[in-house]
């Protein structure tokens, strides 16, 4: 396990949920912050340095990555979209990202996946990350490569990657997939923690410990993850088919064509 506390590390997709989230638990532990998004925020505090920068960038984000000791890449279209948009924003946009990181000498990028990138296995299936991919749609896609990346920086560039594959992240859950999927925010910290601090190459799913979950633990508990709340907290169980996708409503067809432009 690596230390964290005064070490610096860039988070891009600053000013989303996860993102604004996870920088204020950071910022408490000491960490130096560098916060980039193309939205406006503000810092958490005085060792958070805001920085707009847009993922088509390259040399903007080399400026930004100079001296880091890693980066936490949260930046990006966060659902299903045209593909053209996707691509250009997920997939060059983590290329960008990565070469950057790689250019300046940055050993650690911790990448933020998705479950989706498995949604078309069905209810009844426990899926590991060593499984194929499966993604539920185009976000999905984008997803998959994303993570594809980051192998490729690893195994060629040595850079240390973790694809963090993230669950339903919500307060509390409130239908029958979340109580399969269920991302509390505290266990969202924890895996981020995990993958910032290990020095293995890894890709995990970041859920809680619910009852009935879709998704093997071991990966991300042989890098210290442990998550410990539990959905069923909150919500009684209600039964899925179980041949239907995993995606739910993201892996029906309108919910990508509906997207797509003409």
């Amino acid at each position: 396990m690596v230390d964290i506390a005064n070490s610096r590390w860039v988070v891009t997709g600053a000013a989303g949920t996860v993102g604004s989230a996870l920088r204020v638990a950071l910022h408490e532990r000491q960490v130096e912050l560098v916060s980039t998004d193309v939205r406006s925020t503000a810092p958490v505090g005085p060792n958070d340095r805001v920085l707009t920068a847009d993922l088509a960038d390259l040399r903007a984000l080399e400026q930004v990555l100079d001296g880091a000791d890693g980066v936490i890449h949260l930046g990006g279209l966060a659902d299903e979209a045209d593909f053209h948009d996707l691509a250009a924003v997920n997939i060059v946009g983590t290329y960008h990202v990565l070469e950057a990181a790689r250019r300046s000498g940055v050993p650690r990028v911790v990448y933020a996946s998705s479950n989706r990138v498995t949604g078309m296995y069905t209810a009844d299936t426990v899926v590991s990350p060593d499984m194929p991919a499966r993604p539920d749609g185009f976000y999905g896609v984008s997803k998959v490569a994303g993570e594809a990346l980051c192998r490729l920086y690893s195994d060629k560039f040595g850079i240390s990657t973790a694809a963090v594959r993230i669950g339903s992240y919500e307060p509390r859950p409130g239908t029958a997939r979340e109580q399969r999927t269920w991302l509390s925010p505290d266990d969202a910290l924890r895996a981020f923690l995990a993958a910032m601090t290990t020095d293995q190459t890894a890709v995990f799913y970041a859920v809680s410990a619910n009852s009935s979950r879709w998704w093997d633990l071991a990966a991300g508990a042989a890098i210290g993850y442990l998550p410990e709340d539990d959905a069923a907290t909150w919500l009684a169980e209600s039964p899925i088919d179980p041949t239907q996708p995993q995606g739910g409503p993201y892996a029906t067809a309108e919910y990508s064509l509906d997207r797509m432009r003409e």
